[in-house]
């Protein structure tokens, strides 16, 4: 069970390695070729229609699907899963091809209401932002019937190819920034093309093996359907637990928009560092215990389940716990090796830094929510996340409201730098989110504590402490990291990655941490 958890895991983080990989070139492109003040416009535009991704696609959908083609696949004929299959594929296109019309036509509403702060700016923003959304708007469309291909793949345990289908959109992103974006009257307009086209191409992706599967035949309006509705039923209160995580950081970039221009950009910057490491272990590991946790359950395996679970928070906190460190530690020389070139200036570097900064304590927050809500949403309770997600919105936007009152009392508003403390707030809102999901799990006796898992989590905040100490000392000064050759930043950043990773496994193994520790053993049977 264990070995087949890790090499699915494995294929899941190698694929998104790649995904993130070529994820970051594209970052890297876009901010190369356009200045700050004017991509935050397109930062916008794409972050509207991946809100309502992670609600439909990332999120709810996924979360309310999953359990219940699991539980067909478990309890019914082959016939009957592809009839499932069908019906949500036709239902869901109806649904979303209306939500995206809606969108590209209330554009100058959905602007006004997201970044409020680029009506008053002489750049001309607002208008640009409303052209961006019509292109970028559909892609709620083709990326949410990905995420349907996705989940159903994922069920007979291909995880492989739904992992690739991002490395299209990022390919494609690339070639639309470096590439073609001089051809177009406004540069910047090519990225948000570039986002349509990606989407097309995904969905071309995941469709060819849905068929050779026979899983797929011709998707149908099917509203009565009992698999459907059993999914729209979970999915309601899902796209509100989604929506509250996914709702702050909307909040937070309305916020930005109200601040010193670029503060958008750079927050987005940061934060795509952050996703990187999210993205290749957390998301990856989440992608994998969701569908073997809806076995366990429709199974009545609660041991099981359990200890899938307590797998999957030692793997989490032995990852994600140096990785948050470092990038504290690290923020700036990983923002200079990876951002600083062209466009990309040494305040753009400084100001990135700090909201890096700031974002690495929401890393260990976030990536624990990737692994402890599927222990709700494959027993499909999508209710008791919400309760929570609501409570860790509360207290992000209290934050947020004293932060705003404080900079306007004192006058600082539009002063640089100010966009860090938003990224704070996210990130303690994201780690109390986190603890009241697992309390919420161990109140419920679906998770049974893990003291073996507790005084091994202890031994990885000392080993990453001792780590931080090799990597701030070893670092030096950012002056010397700005006037570095790339090769010599690359060379730079490579050692301090293995030296500290070198420091932190030999710190653990000299507590006592052994490898066999977090392989996932089968409870025992009396």
């Amino acid at each position: 069970m264990s070995r087949g958890f890790f090499r699915s895991t494995a294929i899941v983080g190698i694929t998104t390695l790649l995904s993130r990989i070529t994820g970051l070139l594209r970052d890297m492109a876009q901010l190369a070729f356009f200045p700050a003040a004017t991509l935050e416009v397109f930062v916008l535009a794409n972050q509207i229609p991946n809100l309502l991704r992670r609600l439909f696609a990332e999120g709810a959908f996924s979360q309310a699907f999953v359990p219940v083609i699991a539980e067909y696949r478990a309890k019914r004929s082959q016939a009957e899963v592809r009839g499932l299959v069908d019906a949500v594929a036709g239902t869901l296109g109806v649904f979303l091809a209306a939500a995206s019309l809606l969108g590209v036509l209330a554009a100058p509403l959905i602007v006004l209401l997201f970044a409020p702060g680029f009506r008053a700016k002489e750049g001309g923003q607002f208008d640009l932002a409303i052209d961006l959304l019509r292109w970028t708007f559909p892609y709620l469309v083709f990326v949410s019937l990905t995420a349907l291909a996705g989940g159903v793949l994922n069920s007979y345990q291909k995880f492989g190819l739904p992992a690739f289908s991002s490395v299209v959109l990022n390919v494609v992103m690339v070639i639309f920034a470096a590439v073609l974006s001089p051809y177009f009257e406004r540069p910047i307009m090519a990225l948000a093309v570039g986002v349509f086209v990606g989407g097309v191409l995904q969905v071309l992706l995941l469709v060819p093996p849905l068929l050779s599967m026979g899983l797929l035949r011709w998707p149908k309006w099917h509203l009565q359907h009992e698999g459907v509705r059993r999914v729209l039923r979970l999915m309601g209160p899902a796209i509100v637990g989604s929506s509250m995580g996914q709702l702050s950081i909307m909040v937070s970039t309305g916020i930005a928009s109200l601040l010193a221009d670029g503060s958008m950009t750079w927050l987005y910057a940061a934060d795509r560092l952050v996703e990187f490491p999210l993205g290749v272990f957390s998301i990856a590991l989440a992608t994998v215990i969701l569908p073997s946790l809806s076995g366990h359950h429709a199974r009545s395996a609660p041991e099981e389940f359990s200890a899938t679970l307590s797998w999957a928070i030692r793997l989490v906190c032995l990852i994600v716990i140096p990785a948050s460190v470092a990038l504290f530690t690290l923020s700036g020389p990983l923002t200079v090796a990876i951002y600083h070139r062209r466009e990309f200036t040494a305040l753009d570097v400084e100001m990135t830094r700090g909201a890096l900064m700031a974002f690495s304590f929401a890393l260990l927050g976030w990536s624990l929510i990737k692994v402890l809500a599927p222990g709700y949403y494959a027993r499909q309770d999508t209710r008791g996340p919400v309760k929570v997600a609501m409570r860790a919105l509360g207290l992000t936007m209290i934050l947020n409201l004293i932060v705003m009152v404080t900079l306007w009392l004192t006058g600082r508003l539009e002063m640089q730098g100010m966009h860090a403390l938003l990224a704070l707030t996210n990130g303690i809102g994201a780690l109390g989110n986190a603890a009241w999901l697992y309390r919420g799990l161990v109140r419920g006796g679906i998770l049974q504590r893990d003291a073996e898992g507790a005084a091994l989590i202890g031994r990885i905040f000392v080993a990453s402490v001792a780590m931080a100490g090799v990597l701030w000392w070893f670092s030096g000064d950012l002056a010397a990291w700005l006037h570095a050759t790339t090769s010599h930043r690359v060379g730079w950043l490579t050692a301090l990655v293995v030296g500290g990773g070198a420091t932190y496994f030999a710190c653990l193994w000299l507590m006592g941490a052994r490898a066999s520790q977090f392989r996932l053993r089968p409870p025992a049977i009396a």
